[in-house]
């Protein structure tokens, strides 16, 4: 497979991921950002599982090895300048390890401070990471 891509000097790409329309379920949201080297990007495509390298643990993964909160590759984009990824997925559970819906759930407001957070936890953070 040619993965003909603008990989960063770490030979990594950023990835967007963004919910998927679905029944019930508008799509468009932002779930997180995460970055993917060669064998991530080769693994998502091989499996329709969406895996990521961690910079800070120097390791694939698969998103939901520990929760059980995988993401299904509905579809994919490259940008213009072929340097970032954008996944379209459906989300089993809850994509942001802190155990709500996206990892984008702090508002800000104009002097950067946060809002109160209106969304409720998809699961408990605390009993899915022991």
């Amino acid at each position: 497979m040619e993965l003909d891509f603008k990989f960063t000097a770490d030979d990594l790409i950023p990835a967007i991921v963004q919910q998927a329309p679905d029944a019930g379920t508008p799509g468009g949201r932002v779930l997180m950002f995460a970055w993917m080297n060669r064998e991530a990007l080769q693994k998502t495509l091989e499996t329709g599982l969406m895996h990521y390298w961690s910079r800070s643990r120097k390791k694939l993964w698969l998103k939901g090895e520990t929760s059980g909160h995988t993401q299904q590759v509905v579809r994919w984009f490259v940008d213009c300048d072929r340097d970032v990824l954008l996944f379209e997925i459906r989300q089993t559970g809850g994509a942001c390890h802190t155990g709500y819906g996206s990892c984008f759930f702090q508002e800000l407001d104009r002097e950067a401070r946060p809002l109160p957070v209106t969304e409720s936890k998809t699961f408990d953070d605390k009993t899915v990471y022991q």
